[in-house]
């Protein structure tokens, strides 16, 4: 089923807000026996934290909560360097740095980080690992731990070749502390592929450091440049997407890695209804269903984009026998377009992301409607570039990456932290 509204004239508008009569403004006298009309439900957004330069700036990536409530994640650019940072957030609202990137240590994480049962911290930058910059011209990515005591190691510097170059994503981590993840580029460069000459590859680090390529990417039939994270079920399999590549085109692909190292391609996206360029970390829920999103495709009246990529992107499911199906066709217009995030899936099914520009939050029930929770303003955040979290109390939080108007170089600011009460 897919769910469309029509096309605004302009996708940077923002709705008007609804006319409020004077009979609600100065209270409504009942006639007996009938009730009052309960006013609209308010979500409730806040500002945990904006970023001003110096503590970092352009956080692409979602974030992680430990047990005592702290908050955890990165950001692109800002920090002693202007490379990035890694930082903490306490629930006071007390931000630390506990990293700021060198360069040569990493740098421009566009990924966020994950937390082991010690209190370690894993991510990738997409670029640095090297002073002289190795195979790529900034550097082509490392692999990073910070430790309790907050001592930071390169565990792995990608060299763009055989290993892998530019991860891009969240890392994911097993019961024996070895990490999973993707590379955007890198693999075996004597494969055919279309896209610089290199199609990415999946990775497994030990906790010494020592990585194994999994599995090369060669463009087609078995897709390229895995732009989203991983996601492993109880017996060792991974499940992922490409952004290009695949046996329908170069709209790309959701893949099946097996513990083995054997590739399955589950589906090829074809631009049409079905999406087109899937991003962000795929959902699995206990029937082995996967649900996503795709930055194009959906609906081919709706130009969001150029070329043959048509359509602002949907929100889509995938059962465990390959059948594809849209739940929801963004327009471009209160929906906005360009989900690419990855999708939040809470208890009852419900599904909620972020996208566009100024960007809103958005929820899909079960029933496959669409509710907007929130739309973005400069002056609090705007263009949202990850997915959310949950905590128990159904409170969402993630980050923008520009917006805050806090003194930043950037146009409308260095991005923020947030909470939305729905």
């Amino acid at each position: 089923m897919i769910l469309k509204r029509t096309r605004a004239k302009n996708w940077f508008s923002t709705p008007a807000p609804a006319t409020v009569s004077a009979a609600l403004l100065f209270g409504l006298i009942l006639l007996p026996g009938l009730a009052a009309s309960k006013p609209p439900h308010k979500h409730i957004y806040t500002v945990l934290h904006r970023f001003h330069g110096g503590d970092g700036a352009s956080p692409v990536a979602g974030l992680i909560q430990d047990q005592s409530g702290n908050f955890y994640g990165t950001t692109w650019s800002g920090g002693r360097f202007d490379y990035g940072t890694v930082f903490k957030l306490e629930p006071s609202g007390k931000e630390t740095v506990l990293h700021s990137f060198d360069g040569a240590d990493g740098m421009n994480p566009m990924g966020g980080v994950v937390l082991d049962a010690s209190g370690n911290l894993y991510g990738t930058t997409t670029n640095g690992g090297t002073r002289e910059g190795g195979g790529c011209t900034h550097g082509c990515g490392t692999v990073f731990r910070i430790d309790r005591a907050g001592k930071y190691t390169v565990m792995h510097a990608f060299t763009g070749k055989g290993d892998g170059g530019t991860p891009s994503t969240n890392l994911i981590l097993d019961s024996a502390g070895n990490l999973y993840g993707t590379a955007s580029s890198g693999g075996d460069f004597h494969g055919y592929c279309t896209f610089s000459g290199s199609c990415g590859l999946v990775f497994k680090l030990d906790p010494h450091g020592n990585e194994t390529v999994l599995y090369t990417f060669t463009g087609s039939p078995d897709g390229a440049r895995p732009l989203g994270g991983l996601v492993r079920d109880e017996a060792g399999n991974l499940y992922g997407t490409t952004y290009f590549g695949g046996s329908s085109g170069f709209y790309g692909t959701v893949f099946n890695l097996d513990s083995a190292g054997v590739e399955t391609i589950l589906y090829n996206f074809s631009d049409g209804t079905d999406g087109a360029g899937p991003r962000g970390t795929l959902v699995r829920d206990a029937s082995g269903n996967l649900y996503g999103v795709t930055r194009s495709g959906g609906d081919p009246v709706q130009n969001c984009t150029s070329g043959s990529w048509k359509g602002c992107g949907v929100v889509f499911k995938l059962d465990s026998s390959g059948k594809e199906t849209t739940l929801y066709a963004f327009t471009d217009q209160r929906d906005q377009s360009f989900p690419n995030g990855g999708l939040l899936r809470d208890g009852a099914g419900n599904l909620y992301g972020t996208d566009g520009f100024p960007g809103t939050v958005f929820k899909l029930d079960v029933n496959g409607k669409e509710h907007v929770l929130h739309t973005f303003q400069a002056q609090t955040g705007v263009l949202p570039l990850a997915g959310m979290i949950m905590d128990s109390a159904g409170n969402l939080y993630g980050t923008t990456s520009q917006g805050g108007n806090s003194g930043c170089p950037s146009q409308y600011g260095c991005g923020v932290v947030f909470k939305l009460t729905p």
